[in-house]
């Protein structure tokens, strides 16, 4: 059985001690020059912490992981250097997971999700803007005020931009807070061909400019609008500046279906997950249920297990139909020896190869 890696003095993921004191350590730790951010926080927001339904999820999903040695390695040489984590491997090999993992693991609070598909542009992720709504509400003010067409409402009347804006996932995880937030973007491989380029600057100002709020500057020099979190949040935004002070942990996973310009490549920590053997697939059924099947009496797992990387060699398969399988067994289902076949068909589908 592979032994676990003794914690390293450096590392602050997975490293010695409470989670929290790792945490401060990141938060008080010198960033390279170059990665030293200015944003200042707003103190009267407050970011979700560790409590909550949101947190919950995160935490669950996150605990039951099983970094080995290298992948904690990498992990924590991107918090050192304050750059993006990129995670490469085939589907179900626990990419988005490590995002939870290294949320939980630190105590960073809720994961924020961007999940990426062909049509994804950049300011999704950092804001989102209600224009029609906006007209349509100036509109109606118009009509219940009294005058012409030909005499506008007073500006005073007007509906505040700020209702009808809200920043994305990337947009909250680049607020000034006090601790870095996890964010996962899901998938960037499925982006369009600009995508990459696009979150260069972002990724090496640590910030951007809301243009409709840095319009409005003169009139209204600092807005209170919603994050991804909560739209009702109403965190106040300067000139139109979002700056971080701490740049979040940024993790992107890619099922490996495109490449990368060198310059994206140059700015992320890349990090390739390959599918796990017996040893880790045993510490992850351990992990995630509870269940020792490296025991004796533990032979119909280890057949399971076997089963699960004989099929893994004609076509992919995820590490959670393996847990699937388990959990069944676990509850008496399919334990007749003729059903074994169509058992194993049924929850150890591949997911790529000729009978995907």
């Amino acid at each position: 059985m592979e032994e676990q890696a003794v914690a390293k003095d450096w590392w602050l993921y997975q490293g010695a001690g409470p989670g929290e004191d790792r945490r401060a350590r990141l938060e008080a730790g010198s960033p390279p020059p170059w990665r030293d951010f200015t944003g200042r926080p707003d103190p009267a927001y407050g970011p979700p912490g560790c409590t909550g339904e949101a947190w919950e999820r995160t935490r669950r999903r996150g605990e039951g992981y099983v970094p080995d040695e290298p992948e904690k390695d990498v992990v924590n040489t991107a918090l050192h250097l304050r750059r993006p984590l990129l995670v490469t491997g085939r589907p179900g090999v626990g990419k988005s997971t490590l995002a939870h993992s290294i949320a939980a693991d630190l105590a960073l609070g809720p994961v924020l999700h961007w999940p990426i598909t062909s049509r994804t542009v950049l300011r999704d992720g950092l804001y989102l803007y209600d224009a029609i709504g906006r007209l349509q509400e100036a509109g109606l003010e118009q009509v219940r005020l009294p005058g012409t067409p030909h005499t506008p409402a007073p500006a005073a009347s007007a509906p505040s931009i700020a209702r009808y804006l809200r920043l994305g996932p990337l947009g909250t995880a680049l607020l000034p807070q006090h601790r870095p937030r996890v964010l996962l973007i899901d998938e960037i491989d499925k982006s369009d061909i600009d995508l990459p380029g696009d979150l260069l600057t972002v990724f090496e100002d640590g910030g951007f400019t809301i243009p409709e709020l840095a319009r409005l500057a003169k009139e209204e020099p600092t807005v209170a609008i919603g994050t991804d979190d909560d739209p009702d949040a109403g965190v106040a935004v300067t000139q139109g500046r979002v700056q971080c002070s701490h740049f979040p942990v940024i993790v992107l996973t890619s099922n490996g279906e495109r490449d990368f310009p060198p310059a994206f490549l140059r700015r992320c920590v890349r990090l390739h997950l390959d599918a796990p053997g017996p040893d880790k697939l045993a510490r992850i059924v351990r992990g995630r249920l509870g269940v020792d099947i490296t025991g004796a009496d533990a032979a119909e797992y280890q057949d399971l297990v076997r089963s699960f990387l004989e099929r893994a060699e004609d076509g992919d398969l995820a590490t959670d139909q393996l847990l699937n399988a388990i959990q069944l067994r676990l509850a008496g289902a399919w334990s007749a020896p003729a059903d074994r076949d169509r058992f194993l068909a049924t929850v150890m589908q591949h997911l790529t190869g000729p009978t995907a």
